[in-house]
């Protein structure tokens, strides 16, 4: 693995990520990194002033010409080069809803950032997966940030409707892009990466950021094409849909 993107780098789960690979692996040629306002990442500014090969990429995926744009940049920075991860990462979560409560316009924000914008980002890089290059037979790899609560069998308590069927979404997009991408030797995967201690996780999570991205990462430079089309926890454990 030496090129990557990540969306959703201006603080969390993302640029936690973006940290991990900078302390840890510098032999990395590009590590993609979008926020949709630049201004207001300062640590993730601070990190591609201090690295190179972080490059931050101004994107609002609630646009999808934006999120073209964005496609067809990293497309001319790597050249002939592949692309050998897309980690789509950025999400929105409300808070507990009960059925009376939920509103529209929650139901399609979350569907726009949590489904729509990784399938059309899956979309318009196919082209630079193709030509990634990883572990094994695989070519790229994509890697759609999923929840245990997008589980309809695990669901026993209810409530979540924007966040739980945007998830359950993105697992079903995860599938078919599994099977339609498979002729390209390019895997995808949904994968939950544990409860943990960022503005969306809360305080009681488990996890720290710095701990989880190192586990994210160790799993995601070993993912292959045995793991296609599954939906997994950071440890390898197979979830049910």
């Amino acid at each position: 693995m030496k090129t990557i993107l990540i969306t959703g780098c201006n603080r969390g789960i993302g640029f936690g990520l973006v940290k991990h690979l900078c302390e840890n692996y510098g032999q990395m040629e590009n590590i993609f990194a979008t926020c949709r306002n630049p201004q207001n990442a300062q640590e993730l500014t601070s990190l591609a002033q201090n690295n190179s090969n972080v490059k931050i990429l101004k994107t609002d995926l609630n646009n999808s010409e934006d999120i073209s744009n964005l496609a067809k940049t990293v497309t001319d920075i790597l050249g002939t080069r592949g692309l050998d991860v897309l980690v789509n990462n950025a999400g929105i979560s409300s808070k507990f809803t009960r059925l009376p409560m939920v509103k529209e316009k929650d139901l399609t924000d979350h569907f726009r950032v949590n489904v729509i914008a990784p399938i059309l980002l899956a979309k318009h890089l196919i082209p630079v997966l193709k030509n990634g290059k990883n572990e094994g037979e695989s070519s790229g790899i994509i890697v759609n940030i999923s929840s245990v609560l997008g589980s309809i069998q695990e669901n026993t308590t209810g409530g979540y409707y924007p966040y739980r069927t945007s998830k359950a979404a993105i697992n079903a997009a995860t599938r078919s892009m599994s099977l339609d991408l498979r002729e390209h030797k390019i895997v995808a995967v949904a994968l939950h990466p544990g409860w943990i201690k960022t503005d969306m996780g809360g305080k009681q999570a488990p996890f720290t950021v710095e701990e989880a991205s190192g586990n994210l990462i160790n799993f995601i430079r070993n993912i292959s094409m045995e793991h296609n089309g599954l939906f997994l926890t950071h440890e390898g454990k197979q979830l049910p849909w």
